[in-house]
Parts: structure tokens; C-alpha cells; sequence
């Protein structure tokens, strides 16, 4: 029984659960004793989308991808749009043009 079966029988329980409400729920419907005990060697937490319950069951993302993205500054901004003059409608050379004819 792979997680993609677990998440399906598992698609009417209340979320956000916990690992004994996901149990129980199992153990109320047909033919849930399989999958309860597959829901058992769980760990104790809060789950709060079936995608976590088959993450757990059967981890699919790198580690890296768990855990939160280093936060980075924002650059400093240059005050000039993109395109500078030309982005408000002025004539300018393209660049490569400039380097062409001093070259």
C-alpha cells in the first residue's frame, strides 16, 4: 500500500489532525485496518494536508526542500527604470551599437 492509496482513503477526515484523529478515522471506515496500522508508525504531530501524511509515509522532497529558504536582503536599487531613457520613450543608441562604433 503506497502513500498516493493512504492519502486517498484519507480524504474525508477533518484537517489540520493529528496522528491518533488520522488512526481513528482510518479504523471507522471498510477495510481501514491497513491502513491504520501504516498510520501508527507515524510520528506525533499535526498534519495538515494529506500531502504531509504521504511525506511522511514515503518522503518524496530532498531535505534541503523542508526546510525554510535562507532569507536575503533586497539589492539596493538604482533609481533608473529598466531600459533607462528608453523606457520612458526617449531615443536611445542600444549599447552594442555604441561598441561598434568606437571599436
Amino acid at each position: 500500500m503506497n502513500s498516493a492509496y493512504v492519502e486517498s482513503f484519507l480524504s474525508g477526515v477533518a484537517l489540520p489532525a493529528s496522528k491518533d484523529e488520522l488512526v481513528a478515522y482510518a479504523e471507522r471506515q471498510e477495510r481501514g485496518d491497513e491502513v491504520a496500522e501504516r498510520l501508527r508508525r507515524l510520528p506525533e504531530r499535526e498534519y495538515r494536508t494529506l500531502q504531509d501524511v504521504g511525506e511522511e509515509l514515503e518522503p518524496r522532497q530532498p531535505e534541503a526542500w523542508k526546510r525554510e529558504p535562507p532569507t536575503r536582503r533586497p539589492k539596493v536599487e538604482s533609481d533608473a527604470p529598466p531600459g533607462h531613457g528608453a523606457y520612458v520613450g526617449e531615443s536611445v543608441e542600444p549599447t552594442n551599437v555604441v561598441a561598434a562604433r568606437s571599436a
